[in-house]
């Protein structure tokens, strides 16, 4: 979520500056949630990600845990900036712009790609597990949702866990690793342990995938933020992923690969897993 590019504002409140439910029986909202229950397990021998249409069937078997994804921003946003710099509440008595933008690698690949990408990824991973998923947006070429809709599809799910996912852009000599940032300090119990115990499940499975920590913000892999509007709204387990600096040129390469974003999305669905499974 770093950088903000044709916009400079900010997202769900994350991508180095901020970024920001659908029950069983009823429909998601139009355009903003999409429920993936029975997407089909990956081919050994194919890494794509798996299609956004809901399915019907339910050939898995159930664990009744429910997972909010949070893609950030969304391809649609630099077209409408009169819908995305609206003021919009984003906890702690502030007000942030509904979404941004957000940020790409030199080269022009873009992060709401990115995010679109790798959350379809993980989202056919944890669905694979009985897993159910829902996603804050439905597509690549939409607008918005909001932060503080986007926080309320995780709370309104009564989500077991809420992770947004976001790369960063920063330009300072040498940026590079992960970080994931959590509500500090909490502003309800659910951003207190709870919340704490998810982003330490997502630092430690992005570490042991092999990922570097970031070096420039956050300590550890970890980043403790009061401005984040999606986690100061959350009233469920939420944390945010920056996954690496697209202005860095390694990391940029392995975010704009197919090879890469399935990585990213298979360890975060592990650690995600993990974390339910605690």
């Amino acid at each position: 979520m770093g950088l903000v590019v044709a916009i400079g504002l900010t997202l769900f409140t994350a991508c180095g500056v901020d970024t920001p439910a659908s029950s069983p029986s009823s429909p998601p909202p139009p355009g903003t949630t999409t429920v993936l229950t029975t997407l089909p397990q990956p081919s050994p021998t194919t890494s794509a990600p798996p299609s956004s249409a809901p399915s019907s069937s339910s050939r898995q078997p159930k664990t009744g845990k429910v997972v909010v994804l949070d893609p950030g921003h969304n391809g649609g946003n630099s077209g409408r900036p009169g819908e995305i710099t609206k003021q919009v509440p984003a906890g702690r008595g502030q007000t942030k712009p509904c979404n941004t933008t957000g940020t790409s690698t030199n080269s022009g690949y873009t992060e709401h790609a990115f995010t679109w990408d790798v959350s379809q990824r993980i989202s056919q991973a944890l669905v694979a597990k009985g897993i159910r998923v829902i996603l804050t947006r439905q597509n690549d070429t939409g607008v918005g949702p909001c932060v503080n809709e986007r926080a309320a599809i995780g709370n309104d799910a009564g989500a077991d866990a809420v992770v947004s996912i976001h790369a960063d852009g920063s330009n300072s000599a040498g940026a590079h690793g992960f970080h994931v940032a959590y509500s500090a300090p909490p502003l309800n119990a659910q951003q207190g342990e709870p919340s704490m115990k998810l982003a330490t499940a997502l630092r430690d499975g992005l570490r042991t995938g092999g990922f570097p920590t970031s070096t420039y913000l956050g300590s550890n892999g970890l980043a403790p933020r009061a401005d984040l509007g999606g986690l100061n709204l959350s009233t469920r387990p939420a944390a945010l992923v920056e996954c690496g600096n697209m202005r860095n040129a390694a990391e940029a390469a392995a975010m704009a690969s197919e090879e890469g974003r399935q990585q990213y999305a298979a360890v975060i669905a592990k650690a995600i897993e993990d974390y339910l499974a605690g």
